[in-house]
């Protein structure tokens, strides 16, 4: 399963992190829970399986944006040495992923955004503030803030549409 899915799940996870070392750890862990879930995977079509691995690596991905850290666990008990990552190897998973291109598309994107929507997705996202926090910082309700969050990163997600992989666009 990994040397026939290890490349995309990678590359999926790159595009999401945009960081190939944390993309690498992600993948680590979500392979990890495909060997310790593996008897239950056994024997399935090979659609399911990969269904089922895409969305483990979506989930370690919404784990890490939640949490900030690569959760390790499963790694760490089944004793799996996560790949030291050389820096010949983050260029050419970056370039495999296409990360130059999809940064400066996003710069492009953010920059169409109107000033109220940019705002509220740095508060947000980068920052990582609470809605209520957002909303008192932009002077705004909270349904006000959290539909500025929303509107921006839809037309952010729109605008990365021909970057989803093909397991993404078979859903």
């Amino acid at each position: 399963m990994y040397a026939r899915e290890g490349e995309v799940v990678l590359v999926f996870l790159v595009r999401r992190t945009l960081d190939a070392a944390i993309a690498a750890d992600l993948a680590a862990e979500t392979f990890a829970q495909a060997f310790r879930s593996w008897s239950r995977l056994r024997g399935r079509a090979e659609e399911e399986v990969r269904a089922w691995l895409f969305t483990v690596a979506r989930r370690q991905v919404s784990r890490y944006l939640r949490r900030g850290r690569v959760e390790r666990r499963a790694v760490r008990r089944l004793g799996i040495r996560l790949p030291a990552l050389h820096e010949d190897d983050v260029s050419a998973i970056e370039e495999r992923a296409g990360l130059a291109e999809l940064r400066a598309v996003l710069g492009v994107e953010l920059a169409r955004l109107s000033l109220e929507q940019r705002e509220a997705l740095r508060l947000r996202v980068v920052e990582e503030r609470s809605y209520a926090e957002v909303a008192l910082v932009l002077g705004v309700s909270e349904p006000a803030a959290r539909a500025r969050v929303s509107r921006g990163l839809r037309a952010l997600a729109g605008a990365l549409e021909p970057y989803r992989t093909g397991e993404e666009l078979s859903r």
